[in-house]
């Protein structure tokens, strides 16, 4: 669980120093699920960034968990803000995606039906991810895992 302890300091323009926050997200693990993409919305709201930058952001984050959630062993979500661009990259240890131009496809999903009697696996978090990146790279290896590497133009 994510506790907040002090305000975020805004990230200016002329700070070059970037922030960088780590978070771990647990697979199987659907009762926490949403709570590092609502912590992420909530720094980037604190830094007084635009409402349309902060929605990407949301959104991104967001389906990159619920993905680690719904089929990885666990995973980390990592935060950059620098002054130009938010990064997001989601790292996880799962099964790996054997087909990536496959998972891009719209509706396309490999969700057990316990993941979709939660209402979760209709096959457009990939879809959303890259919809809502300023740039957007996937990466997977069978058996190890899967690498997304979100950026966000803050401007």
């Amino acid at each position: 669980m994510v506790v907040w302890k002090k305000l975020i300091t805004p990230v200016d323009a002329t700070d070059k120093t970037p922030y960088q926050r780590s978070f771990y997200v647990e697979g199987g693990n659907f009762t926490y699920a949403g709570i590092v993409s609502t912590s992420i919305k909530s720094i980037l709201k604190q830094m007084g960034l635009p409402a349309d930058v902060v929605r990407k952001a949301a959104i991104v984050s967001y389906e990159s968990e619920i993905n680690i959630v719904s089929y990885a062993k666990k995973g980390v979500i990592k935060l950059t803000v620098d002054s130009q661009t938010i990064q997001i990259e989601a790292i996880d240890e799962g099964p790996g995606i054997p087909n990536i131009d496959l998972a891009m496809q719209e509706g396309y999903s490999t969700a057990d039906q316990k993941i979709r009697e939660m209402g979760f696996g209709a096959g457009m978090g990939l879809c959303n991810i890259k919809n809502y990146s300023d740039t957007f790279n996937i990466s997977s290896e069978i058996g190890k895992g899967a690498f997304l590497k979100m950026i966000i133009d803050r401007h």
